[in-house]
Parts: structure tokens; sequence; C-alpha cells
């Protein structure tokens, strides 16, 4: 591992007109090269989506419930990062090329930069979605722990910047709704996590019919049980506890914070929110894509 200090919070670089972490710009070459299997299956979400929540579910559901199996690594070697690189841990590609197919991938890529091979080799695909709000503040609460995104100043700073989509990943808006449009005709399974929040049973029946595993109550009730936000929160294979406190302080903020669903009401303050919703309104123009803030 490298000293502590070398770990700086370095400037994002763009990618295609799309910000990305400095060190995920690194590897960008090997990345949009990489060679996706018929097999893999892909999980994508925009940041602070519930990522770490539908990859704990899916591979629950391939173990066929065993809890064990599952401790077996760290989520983020189970499911590897493709994308991600931050000094002194494995790059998501480092990992993806020591398993075998078939492979559980994860990413955040805006659909324009996911690598060909993905759509050529028609990988089946899991998109999980939550409301602009919740993400902005779970967003700037990441920020701030996890030291490879630069300083994210000020919530109302944060704000600005992830409105404008000059935030790692770039727009929530366009990530949402160019998935939301590839899902038409792509074998893609497009879930909210506001849905997951509000029954996760229904949603988790869900994926197995897609990933077509055959109904099994018991095992619905197992997985939602050891995929609650606070058994989780506790799994020291789920909750990025492993990870060098050089690249996420969970001192600053757990990676696991509250995972809940209205918890912008506790930072936007009036004219935020109204600011926020006269943009967003102009942004969701003109797609169906519709989304609760509250259940």
């Amino acid at each position: 591992m490298k000293p502590e200090e070398e770990v700086g919070r370095p400037p994002l670089v763009p990618i295609k007109g799309v910000p990305m972490i400095k060190y995920f710009s690194e590897v960008w070459s090997e990345v949009e090269g990489f060679e996706a299997h018929p097999d893999d299956l892909l999980i994508s979400t925009y940041p602070k989506s519930g990522t770490t929540w539908i990859s704990e579910v899916i591979d629950l559901i391939f173990t066929e419930g065993d809890t064990e199996k599952c401790k077996r690594n760290p989520i983020y070697t189970r499911v590897p990062f493709l994308e991600f690189k931050a000094p002194g841990v494995p790059s998501g590609i480092e990992l993806l090329n020591k398993l075998s197919p078939p492979r559980m991938i994860k990413t955040h890529l805006p659909v324009q930069l996911l690598p060909e091979s993905f759509w050529n080799k028609d990988c089946k695909m899991i998109y999980v979605a939550r409301n602009a709000k919740d993400v902005a503040v779970s967003y700037f609460y990441f920020y701030q722990m996890a030291k490879v995104h630069p300083d994210p100043g000020t919530w109302n700073e944060f704000l600005e910047s992830y409105m404008t989509g000059n935030v790692s990943f770039g727009s929530w808006y366009d990530h949402v709704k160019g998935w939301w449009d590839k899902s038409k005709e792509q074998r893609m399974l497009y879930l909210f996590y506001e849905d997951l929040k509000e029954d996760p049973k229904r949603e988790i029946r869900k994926v197995m019919e897609f990933l077509e595993r055959p109904p099994d109550a018991q095992l619905v009730e197992k997985i939602a049980y050891h995929t609650s936000f606070k058994q989780m929160q506790q799994n020291e294979m789920a909750n990025y506890k492993t990870i060098p406190t050089s690249v996420m302080d969970h001192s600053i903020s757990p990676f696991m914070r509250k995972g809940i669903t209205g918890d912008w009401k506790n930072l936007f303050t009036v004219a935020q929110n109204e600011l926020f919703d006269a943009d967003y309104k102009k942004q969701m123009e003109g797609t169906t894509l519709h989304f609760r803030t509250e259940i």
C-alpha cells in the first residue's frame, strides 16, 4: 500500500466529455477494449443508487442463499467494478481477468461509454435507478469519504456541480435516461431503488425471474433478510470496510450511511429544492421515466 499522503484528491478527467475519477481514466484503454462473454451479467447504476445492495442480492441468488459462500470475498472482488482503479487496490480489470465466465460485473458508466463487447455479446444487464435528490445527498457524503474524488466543497457547491453533471460519471439525468432508452432494445431489467425499499421480496422475485431461476419463497425470504440495510451494514464482506482508509475513510462518513428514501429532506433547503425541481422538470422533459422521491 502506498503511503497515505500519496493518495491525493485529484481533479476529474473528462473521457469523451464525461468527467471521470483520474485513477479510472488511467485504465480507460483497457476498459474500452474489455471483452465481455455472452454469459457475463452486467450490474449497472449511477453511483449511490443501490449497486452493492443489488450485487449482494444477485450473488445470493446464484449461491442459492448460501450466506457463507457470499462471505468468501468482499463484494468488490465477487462483483468486480469494471472501470475501477485506485492506489494500493487491484483494478477492476485485474480482478475480472482472474475470473472465468459467467462473471458478475459492476459498472457506473453511462450507456455511451460501455465497452461495445457487452452489446455485441448480448449480455444480460440489470440497471438500478434511484431518485435524483437522494442520490445527490448520498453522493455528497460519499465524495467526502472516498478520497479518489475531488473535494466536494459545501453542500450548495456540490449540488450545483451535480445539477450541471460536473461530478464523476457525469449527469444523473443523462445516465438514467440513456439506460432507460437502451432497456427497450436490450436484455435488461430496469429496477428502481424506491421499489426495492418498498417491497424487497417482490423485486427479488423479479430478479430471479429475469435470471431464469425457479421461484422459491423460502429463498426470497432469506435473501430479503440478509440484504436488509441493517444486515449489510454489519457485513464486513459487503460494507467496504476492508478497503484501505487512504481510499475510503469511514470515519468521515460510512460507505453504508442510511440506505433510506427521502433523506434529501434533511439537507435540501426550500430554495435549493425549488431550484432543483424547476431544473429537473426541464431535464426530464419528454421521457417516460418517472421517479418517487419518497415512499
